[in-house]
């Protein structure tokens, strides 16, 4: 392809996804439902032993909890995805999903390795959760050209929500000094990953319910 096929392939794709953004946004709300209740449950059952124990956090544990939400949630995400792929009489992978995961790949795998890395190696959840918490932002704000708005707030939010409670965190040695850190871990995961995915679902429920009271 010379330049100028490959800029109106590109300008193709991203009006593609333009078109579908509000597909998505219905999508992806019961998935983010679902997400934010399970990390709701898992921080406050994580916070609730820790706050009580101050043992030692197991960060293997810790962190395979956390990813096993991801999984499930992913697996959701992408069941939903796939059937409205059928019902429409699309590929699953089509272009503007190559295009999607370009956009999300990069700070997700960066924020994937250095939690981890934080988390097993360095015993410190805290900042490994901080971490997860605005790569999670940074990938959704990477697809701003082609998503809707709602999903641009919720990158906005959860970079915004990282960033203070890093700051939060950095200044109050009284957290900083536990014995153990699992608590202040569970309670970031729970207010980004749980708290916020809950208020997205809302928001988007409700705009279909009054859009669909408009158009009847």
């Amino acid at each position: 392809m010379n330049p100028q096929t490959d800029a109106l392939e590109h300008l193709r794709v991203i009006r593609s996804l333009m078109e579908k953004a509000h597909i998505y946004r219905a999508i992806s709300a019961p998935a983010a439902l679902a997400g934010g209740l399970l990390a709701l449950a898992l921080s406050g059952w994580q916070a609730a032993r820790a706050f009580r124990d101050l043992a030692p956090a197991d960060p293997c544990s810790f962190a395979a909890q956390w990813l096993a939400v991801l999984m499930v949630t992913s697996v959701l995400n992408f069941a939903l995805l796939s059937r409205e792929a059928r019902r429409r009489g699309q590929p699953f992978v089509s272009d503007g999903m190559r295009a999607a995961l370009r956009a999300l790949c990069p700070p997700l795998l960066a924020g994937g390795v250095l939690g981890l890395g934080l988390m097993l190696r360095l015993h410190n959840l805290t900042l490994g959760a901080l971490v997860w918490v605005v790569c999670h932002g940074l990938a959704l704000l990477a697809t701003a050209g082609f998503s809707p708005r709602s999903l641009i707030r919720l990158g906005w939010a959860f970079l915004t929500a990282g960033l203070a409670l890093f700051l939060i965190w950095a200044v109050r040695d009284d957290i900083r000094l536990l014995p153990s850190d699992e608590g202040p871990a569970a309670v970031i995961m729970g207010l980004t990953f749980g708290l916020l995915h809950l208020i997205y679902a809302a928001a988007v429920f409700a705009r279909r319910g009054s859009e669909g009271r408009t158009g009847a």
